[in-house]
């Protein structure tokens, strides 16, 4: 498999939440995806962003635009050094948030994608992979 990493952004305000969106609209239009699939992966890197944000303080957003033989995507690896999540199946469950959103971020995200990996210490922070294919 061939993976170009294009791009890391900071997230450290809402202007950044705004620039990733873009970003990762441009990158899913490289990519060949359809409106419908653009529209999923920008609003999953949303939701993501916004969580780094809220509940970490802030972190960083990688996006590869993936190119072999057999598809082609773009991948988003959200990463922070917050305080982790303690209960990840907890998380995912809708309506549950540890914030004052309607806890639908990152169970809706796991849905908009079509791969979704969380990696999680608690005290140490959360990588959060996230892939939509054409």
């Amino acid at each position: 498999m061939q993976a170009r990493t294009t791009d890391t952004l900071p997230v450290l305000t809402s202007d950044d939440i705004v620039r990733v969106r873009q970003e990762v609209r441009r990158q899913a239009v490289a990519a060949g995806l359809g409106l419908v699939d653009q529209t999923k992966i920008v609003t999953a890197a949303s939701e993501l962003a916004r969580n780094l944000l809220d509940h970490a303080g802030g972190g960083v957003v990688s996006l590869e635009v993936i190119d072999d033989t057999m598809r082609r995507g773009i991948r988003l690896t959200f990463e922070d050094h917050g305080p982790g999540i303690k209960d990840v199946e907890k998380a995912l469950t809708d309506g549950y948030t540890t914030g004052k959103g309607l806890g639908l971020g990152l169970g809706g995200a796991r849905r908009l994608s079509n791969e979704f990996k969380i990696d999680t210490k608690v005290g140490e922070g959360t990588r959060i992979t996230i892939a939509r294919w054409r």
